[in-house]
């Protein structure tokens, strides 16, 4: 079986689950030079093996940081995720707020009173009157998303 194909969908299914490394030119490491069992696409098994290269190996943090293609402070994190979580703690967070955090309910309950009294507003215009009354910056997608779970709970 060709070795590319496989290499292509390990990737997709990488990027899929967000354990793509987006920097994989940056692993230096002799490990990660043959390219059979150690894929520097992995972040996981990269940071894993940072890891383990100070704590097993005795490298110090310095080096290990930079053969794996990440910072001090990147090791220091990693590992302390390590400690707490285990291999789980290796994987990435998601960035970004958890949950909509601008679209209140004061300024959902002012976005529905408005599309109550003018049912012919579209979500750009709540966004402009929300701009204008609350000083808040959301994307009109993200007002017309809201609105439309306000009215699932309502039902």
């Amino acid at each position: 079986m060709p070795s590319k194909p496989v290499k292509k969908s390990k990737r997709d299914a990488l990027k899929r689950h967000g354990t793509l490394n987006p920097h994989p030119n940056m692993v230096a490491d002799p490990l990660f030079e043959t390219g059979h069992f150690f894929d520097r696409d992995d972040v996981v098994q990269v940071k894993y093996e940072m890891l383990r290269r100070v704590t097993v190996d005795k490298q110090s943090v310095t080096q290990s940081a930079i053969a794996f293609g990440f910072s001090r402070p990147t090791y220091y994190q990693a590992e302390a995720d390590f400690q707490r979580d285990g291999l789980f703690g290796l994987l990435p967070e998601k960035r970004g707020p958890r949950q909509g955090h601008k679209l209140r309910s004061d300024v959902l309950d002012f976005a529905m009173q408005l599309r109550a009294s003018d049912p012919s507003l579209r979500p750009a215009d709540l966004a402009a009157a929300i701009q204008e009354r609350f000083g808040v910056n959301a994307h009109p997608r993200s007002i017309e998303r809201a609105l439309r779970r306000q009215e699932k709970k309502r039902r």
